[in-house]
């Protein structure tokens, strides 16, 4: 959001802030999500790297492709044991895992 409309929303009484804010996040809740996003778009990112459907992905797994579907948008039910696990199935790296972690903590 560019400054001038900031001021003009706190100016009328908006409280302007970002996501973390809003929900109450502690610092460490709002790293921990950004790690699991990040993790979600390299799964992605590596599943089409791997020209692999989400269906057969899901297959290689032992899951559903509802399910990968869920790890690649960021589901607050999916855990980073199983986006891990499921990374490393479709050919990621322990380096390429912990690249996608260390750019989370640049940002």
């Amino acid at each position: 959001m560019d400054s001038a409309k900031r001021q003009r929303l706190e100016a009328s009484g908006w409280t302007v802030g970002d996501a973390s804010h809003f929900l109450g996040l502690s610092p460490e809740e709002t790293v921990f999500i950004e790690l699991k996003l990040a993790l979600s778009k390299r799964l992605k990112q590596q599943r089409e790297s791997q020209q692999l459907t989400q269906q057969a992905l899901a297959k290689r797994i032992k899951s559903s492709q509802s399910r990968v579907a869920k790890m690649e948008a960021g589901d607050p039910s999916v855990s980073l044991d199983l986006l891990v696990r499921t990374l490393l199935s479709a050919g990621a790296t322990a380096q390429d895992i912990a690249e996608a972690i260390q750019n989370t903590a640049i940002q």
